[in-house]
């Protein structure tokens, strides 16, 4: 496996998909909800550190249900809307205090947000993902960010899904969309860079460099 590709942290954010109260209640495998929640806000933590941005993407709806997708499909409805009280972030979550919340009312954190807006207004050229569920709402998200001209980073361990859609998703689709890495190997990255410019991109020139 390539290691991960130099880049410079005033670039990157991370983009934390859907981590609310009623979507980690759920079972979720091969990583628990607890996995998934303790490894995202580690990552949080280390990329704000970094000098990156924080974004942190919510699913959400009018109580009626207007403003959802409910069009005939083979696998069944969609389930009930979620109480408010429900569909805020995990407490742990909510204290990391992010940069930018994006509400969605679909899949992707792209299509009918300003998510590409904000990310080209800070120069952003770097996502890693993060979030549940890893073929659902992540897949939808890396798939329009790979289509947008971003570099994506799948953080496997601090993503995931029901029955085999995980295992799927990570061997034949994200290779193609992203780099996947482990919680630890972007961990061990961020905490590599250096301390003058937090760049961490090969080739750098002598201006860059003093």
């Amino acid at each position: 496996m390539n290691p991960l590709t130099p880049f410079d942290a005033r670039r990157a954010a991370l983009v934390l998909i859907d981590l609310q109260q009623y979507v980690l209640a759920r079972t979720w495998t091969p990583h628990s909800s607890e996995t998934v929640l303790l490894n995202s806000v580690a990552l949080a933590k280390a990329v704000r550190a970094a000098g990156g941005c924080t974004i942190f993407v919510r699913v959400d709806f009018d109580a009626a249900g207007r403003d959802r997708l409910s069009l005939p499909v083979d696998f069944g409805p969609p389930g009930p809307i979620p109480s408010p009280e429900s569909s805020g972030f995990h407490s742990e979550i909510a204290a990391l205090q992010p940069d930018i919340v994006i509400v969605k009312r679909q899949w992707s954190a792209f299509y009918g947000t300003e998510l590409d807006l904000q990310l080209r207004r800070r120069n952003i050229s770097h996502i890693f993902l993060v979030g549940l569920a890893t073929n659902f709402g992540v897949e939808s998200t890396a798939r329009e960010a790979w289509q947008g001209n971003y570099s994506v980073t799948l953080v496997e361990d601090a993503t995931s899904s029901v029955g085999n859609y995980h295992e799927f998703a990570v061997k034949n689709i994200f290779p193609h969309i992203s780099q996947v890495k482990s919680t630890q190997e972007v961990l061990a990255s961020l905490r590599s860079l250096p301390s003058d410019g937090l760049l961490a991109r090969e080739g750098r020139s002598n201006d860059e460099s003093k």
